[in-house]
């Protein structure tokens, strides 16, 4: 029942100097590569979502893509805490220069109806970090977000050498892990979500897909971490997907 699939692709990061053309062959190459996942979950469609919010960030300007890609009711994890999506991007001017970023694992409920995708970003001052998305599936089938955090690292790792005469330079390499939870018919038990306990210390929240096969937390730290937790049903148990603590925001 457990369907992991793992995708080498060529080109995957959304860079702020490619070209369309070579836009248009890197999203037919990741559409031919990830499709044809069985049932409703088809991780290539979050995929390509997150491509085409990084190319309209880059394109139309970061803050306009946000309010275009999200879904009603959708928050931002902030460095003072969680924010509501519209009240905070109404009216907010577009930066000159986007956030830029690439998805490198999906996890998707079997039916298709939420997902949480990780991958890394860089800014305009350079800087590097993790995000993570939550994306939910509309009426129209469309996916847009509806928890978006991310961290730069902290420490940043050490600047890349000048390339010199000689080198061989890899653009871009990379591999999508997409997770699929397990499907279970009509009449199956399924195991009991896990419990979520909860605590005066910290602010908290989160959901669960549909079909109850996807589990998803947040928590907010007094000291500014932030904290992510995925939980998946697969190989008939529930699995711990993700654990992260983001650190608390630079400056």
């Amino acid at each position: 029942m457990k369907k992991i699939i793992a995708i080498s692709l060529l080109a995957l990061v959304v860079t702020a100097c490619a070209s369309s053309p070579r836009q248009s062959f890197r999203e037919s190459v990741i559409n031919r590569a990830l499709a044809g996942a069985p049932g409703q979950a088809q991780p290539s469609k979050v995929v390509a979502r997150e491509i085409e919010f990084a190319r309209a960030a880059r394109e139309e300007g970061q803050w306009t893509a946000f309010r275009q890609f999200a879904a009603p009711g959708a928050l931002i994890h902030g460095r003072n805490g969680i924010l509501a999506a519209d009240t905070w991007l109404a009216g907010r001017a577009d930066p000159a220069q986007a956030v830029q970023w690439e998805p490198r694992t999906i996890w998707m409920s079997c039916d298709g109806k939420l997902a949480i995708s990780e991958g890394r970003f860089t800014d305009p001052a350079g800087l590097v970090g993790n995000f993570y998305t939550v994306w939910k599936q509309q009426a129209d089938r469309q996916y847009l977000w509806s928890y978006d955090v991310g961290a730069s690292d902290n420490p940043q790792p050490p600047a890349r050498g000048p390339i010199e005469d000689g080198d061989i330079v890899v653009t871009s390499i990379d591999a999508v892990a997409a997770n699929i939870a397990d499907c279970f018919r009509r009449g199956e038990e399924m195991p009991v979500a896990p419990a979520v306990s909860l605590s005066d210390e910290y602010a908290s929240g989160g959901g669960i897909s549909p079909d109850g096969t996807l589990q998803w937390r947040w928590e907010h730290h007094t000291d500014g971490r932030r904290k992510l937790m995925v939980n998946i049903l697969q190989e008939g148990s529930w699995q711990s997907a993700l654990d992260e603590t983001l650190p608390a925001p630079l400056g």
